[in-house]
């Protein structure tokens, strides 16, 4: 790397890969989009229309090889990330890739070992929450030991509306799979076991769709984490988290800097999606990631961090499948990463 601009190129731009673009073009530093791609053509080329200097690339592997991209950002659904992220390990591209890493056990570990075996940390997971000052904070104080060891974690994970196409499994893979994260950093610990629950569903959902879910996370040290997913929500994103330990409890997400109080009532405003309650995580997701691939480093959830996630994630769509606990199995890091 030279100390010019990280030429930066986008795969995917939906919701996502679009927010992250104007994050890119407008607020990182250090930072240059170059390119763009995805299979939707008038959505990318508006896009690139709209930022200046910003080509677009047809085919995705393309982009990856171009010698005018120096890192990449995947935000493509998660069924293209494994021919991705072995295309940027292949040609040595610092990447950022949404979650999920990829979509089963079995391809994520494939990544892991084809990211050792190249002999450099490539690859950051976006498991922005790491990223988000009220998460960072209370990660801090938990491992402080101020608050002695952390027994139980709640969590609640809420979506305004999703798309028709999200169905039970993506609750799994894509929205539960934040807390599979949290859950793992904030103990420190892997997740041994995994029950999903499916109550009485929302009547708002097609049929067969099991809106909302309760998640139990069974520790590897003996915890517990627990965690309501609910996509289909109408009132707005609401992400909160409460950690329970042997001397007291700390909870983020309650949104307090909005509350108001007015003619008998009290209150605050609920973000539409995600993007109004973890923008500033994603500018320093990004920004810290951008510093780091400079220095050829990574700087955040690893390629590690993603498998792990999968193979839990994998676990839960058995256990909702079947109405059972279900027991995560995953190789030991050791044997990987030695």
């Amino acid at each position: 790397m030279t100390q010019q601009d990280l030429r930066i190129g986008i795969i995917g731009v939906g919701m996502m890969g679009a927010d992250h673009a104007e994050r890119v073009a407008r607020r990182t530093s250090g930072a240059r989009l170059v390119a763009v791609s995805d299979p939707d053509v008038a959505r990318v080329t508006a896009l690139a229309t709209a930022l200046d200097g910003v080509r677009v690339i047809d085919d995705p592997l393309q982009l990856i090889a171009d010698a005018g991209v120096d890192a990449v950002i995947i935000a493509s659904p998660g069924f293209a990330h494994a021919e991705q992220l072995m295309a940027c390990l292949e040609h040595g591209k610092p990447v950022l890739c949404e979650k999920p890493l990829t979509m089963d056990t079995e391809s994520s570990l494939r990544v892991v070992e084809a990211e050792q075996k190249a002999g450099r940390s490539l690859i950051q997971v976006g498991f922005m929450r790491r990223f988000d000052p009220e998460y960072a904070a209370l990660k801090q104080l938990l491992d402080s030991g101020d608050l002695g060891r952390t027994l139980l974690l709640h969590n609640v994970h809420r979506n305004k509306t999703v798309p028709e196409t999200f169905r039970s499994e993506m609750i799994v893979r894509d929205s539960l799979v934040h807390e599979v994260d949290v859950a793992r950093w904030l103990f420190g610990d892997e997740i041994a076991r995994i029950t999903v629950h499916a109550p009485k569903p929302t009547s708002l959902v097609g049929d067969g769709v099991l809106d909302p879910q309760f998640a139990v996370f069974e520790m590897a040290g003996g915890a517990i984490a627990d965690v309501e997913v609910f996509v289909n929500f109408q009132v707005g994103y609401e992400v909160r988290c409460e950690a329970v330990a042997e001397k007291g409890s700390a909870t983020i997400g309650l949104g307090v800097d909005v509350l108001t109080k007015r003619a008998g009532h009290w209150g605050g405003a609920v973000p539409d999606d995600f993007r109004v309650r973890f923008g500033l995580a994603y500018d320093i997701e990004v920004q810290r990631w951008v510093n780091a691939a400079a220095k050829g480093e990574i700087d955040g959830p690893t390629a590690w961090d993603g498998y792990a996630a999968a193979a839990v994630c994998t676990a839960g769509v058995q256990s909702l499948q079947e109405g059972r606990p279900v027991e995560v199995e995953m190789v030991r890091r050791s044997e990987v990463l030695g």
